[in-house]
């Protein structure tokens, strides 16, 4: 079979990490490219990128291949992969093997064009896991354990969730409401409301107060075109936030609906564990646990959850299958 370098790279909408067995995360960089207007050349990417864009806003494009939770972008994938692989192998020999993170809601199609990005990029071998189920692992759940136990994985694209039971994913459910669709329906709703324009970086901090508290925000007038402040209280934040909780609210109760009864009846027992950077949110947990009537947990180190649940499952690559993993066939 010869040697092989196993990595596992949980590339995210937002962030990206990565790590190798038994390193922990030696990888955790924005997914961010900054790319020349002029040329279209990649001149950085993750944190750097980052640090060069707000250097150079005027003369660079910033640049994702990730939106909504999937690959949109294959040629620009392949060139952050290949440089984030020699960031995570450093220098040596032998061939790669890769362990992705993909959501549940992964078309073959969108699984495919992953698996040739980060082959073109210079893997060896690859292999997917579904992101609900590495996060359980990464969470410290017995994930080969019968027992039904759900994970609701809320990402900046995608809140992913599953019930996993015997090792897999038993029922699952994907839906884009989640981190950006907050911070865009907060845009949406101060641009209506207040003739004001604010700018990302204010409705994501917006964002992690969850309307608890009002808030003071700073953004452009439309009538004017100068910067003007307002104070947002919590009662319009969270009717901006209501429509995009709504759905995440109603793709928990599908998955309840879509799981069998007796794996339902140990949800209601183990209870719901969130994991990803949305679990952070100020009483989102409280507000979920209302809603549905199931004790809600935060995982710790909800954000290195799923990165975890990959290296935990590295040492045994060799009882995964290569490739695509063909959910749409189980659905």
């Amino acid at each position: 079979m010869g040697f092989y370098r196993d990595m596992a790279l949980d590339f995210g909408t937002a962030m990206v990490r990565g790590t190798t067995k038994g390193q922990g995360v030696v990888l955790s960089e924005p997914n961010l490219a900054a790319v020349d207007r002029q040329t279209g050349q990649l001149l950085a990417v993750g944190q750097a990128a980052r640090d060069m864009l707000d250097r150079n806003p005027g003369t660079l494009s910033a640049r994702s291949p990730m939106a909504r939770g999937v690959l949109t972008d294959g040629g620009l994938a392949t060139e952050m992969l290949r440089i984030f692989f020699k960031q995570i192998l450093g220098k040596g020999l032998g061939k790669s093997r890769l362990l992705l993170s993909v959501p549940t809601g992964i078309t073959p199609v969108e699984e495919r064009a992953l698996i040739e990005a980060a082959l073109q990029a210079g893997a060896g071998k690859v292999y997917l896991m579904e992101a609900p189920l590495a996060a359980g692992v990464g969470a410290g759940l017995e994930a080969e354990s019968p027992r039904g136990q759900l994970v609701m994985n809320l990402g900046a694209g995608v809140t992913d969730g599953a019930v996993i039971a015997l090792g897999r994913v038993v029922s699952r459910v994907c839906t884009t409401a989640a981190g950006d669709r907050l911070e865009e329906s907060l845009i949406q709703a101060v641009h209506r409301d207040h003739h004001l324009v604010l700018g990302r970086q204010t409705a994501r901090a917006v964002k992690h107060t969850l309307g608890q508290t009002p808030i003071p925000v700073k953004g452009r007038c439309l009538t004017t075109g100068l910067p003007r402040e307002i104070e947002l209280d919590s009662g319009e934040i969270n009717r901006a936030f209501q429509p995009v909780m709504d759905e995440i609210l109603t793709a928990l109760r599908t998955l309840l609906e879509q799981t069998p009864p007796d794996l339902v009846e140990d949800v209601e027992k183990t209870g719901i564990l969130l994991t990803g950077g949305g679990s952070l949110l100020p009483g989102l947990a409280e507000t979920i646990q209302d809603a549905i009537g199931i004790p809600v947990t935060v995982a710790p180190d909800p954000e290195l959850c799923v990165i975890l649940g990959l290296e935990a499952t590295l040492p045994n690559l060799n009882k995964r299958k290569e490739g695509p993993l063909d959910l749409a066939r189980n659905r």
